[in-house]
């Protein structure tokens, strides 16, 4: 990752951390899709607190006229999602995030080091048994 990608992202992130947000990941995109360079990814431990972190990042950003070009799911405080472009940021309520898997997903995505955020356990964040009907 560039220098400069890596200052550009340090804003976004600077953003999300804001309102206190649990399991922040950073995955570079730049070799998997033409989509974004770069996901952030997040959970809020309620529905209101998903909307907050949400509305701090486009209010901290837009401080720094930075504006998104589209933001979905903002009412309903699941999955909010904020476009910025190159950067695209996924705020979840912790249990639709499991459901969704992004990081799974992508998983050939390269994690992107953000020194000073806690990680949280691998144990601590299971993804649900998708088979558990069959």
């Amino acid at each position: 990752m560039t220098d400069d990608m890596r200052a550009e992202l340090d804003l976004y992130i600077k953003a999300v951390l804001g309102k206190k947000p649990v399991d922040v990941v950073a995955l570079d995109m730049r070799e998997l899709t033409s989509i974004a360079d770069a996901f952030i990814i997040c959970s809020g431990s309620s529905n209101r607190q998903v909307t907050a972190i949400a509305e701090h990042v486009e209010r901290q950003l837009r401080k720094q006229k930075v504006k998104p070009l589209g933001v979905e799911g903002a009412k309903d405080g699941q999955w909010v999602l904020l476009d910025y472009g190159h950067v695209i940021i996924h705020v979840f309520y912790d249990s639709v995030r499991q459901f969704y898997d992004l990081e799974g997903l992508w998983t050939d995505a390269r994690r992107i080091e953000m020194p000073g955020v806690k990680k949280r356990k691998a144990a601590a964040r299971r993804t649900p048994s998708r088979d558990a009907d069959e």
